[in-house]
């Protein structure tokens, strides 16, 4: 019998009614309806001091990489900040390395104040990449991220999407994590096996 992939969804926004942390908890309700056990790490309620390769991990910020470390898949979700990702993410992100990462199947989720958040995820995938994290295909960005939800008292905090569209991209990323948290890349190709023989 197969275990339930475990998936952790990192919030890397600060802000107190973040449509960051709304949207990625859409992608775990999706991931845990897929069969997966799912935790929010919200960076909001985690003391994460500046990185300082001099001193080393402090803070909560040992508990937060051990919970994506020994996570089966990752989602990394940030506002867009000057066409880049948060500097809390960014921080964090600083104190992972290829024990969080390497071999880990990570979704990206980039929510915008405005209509830009392609420089965004491409920043993220490449530092992920950079680690050896293997990211999804399917990634999702919501542009004017304030116009995207309206208020639901019995939705996800308080809001649901205008746009069932966009609902079942952010959904569907929560399902792609469910179903390829074991997945093992194989770099082959019809010409590289053909060669191989």
């Amino acid at each position: 019998m197969t275990r339930s992939p475990s998936i952790v969804a990192v919030s890397g926004s600060l802000r107190e009614t973040s449509y960051t942390r709304t949207a990625l908890q859409y992608v775990l309700r999706a991931a845990a309806d897929a069969g997966a056990e799912t935790t929010l790490l919200d960076l909001r309620e985690h003391e994460i001091p500046v990185y300082d390769p001099d001193v080393g991990e402090r803070g909560d910020v040992e508990d937060a990489m051990q919970r994506v470390r020994e996570s089966d898949a990752v989602a990394l979700g940030t506002p867009v900040y000057h066409g880049s990702y948060s500097g809390v993410l960014k921080n964090f992100h600083d104190y992972c390395g290829f024990d969080e990462y390497e071999d880990t199947t990570v979704g990206l989720l980039a929510t915008a104040g405005g209509g830009s958040y392609g420089s965004t995820l491409d920043h993220l995938r490449i530092t992920v990449r950079g680690v050896h994290g293997w990211v999804l295909p399917h990634q999702v960005g919501v542009r004017n991220a304030s116009k995207k939800f309206e208020a639901d008292p019995d939705a996800i905090d308080g809001r649901r999407f205008r746009d069932p569209g966009l609902q079942e991209r952010v959904e569907k990323l929560g399902r792609n994590l469910a179903e390829y948290a074991f997945i093992e890349p194989s770099v082959t190709s019809a010409r590289s096996t053909a060669a191989d023989n």
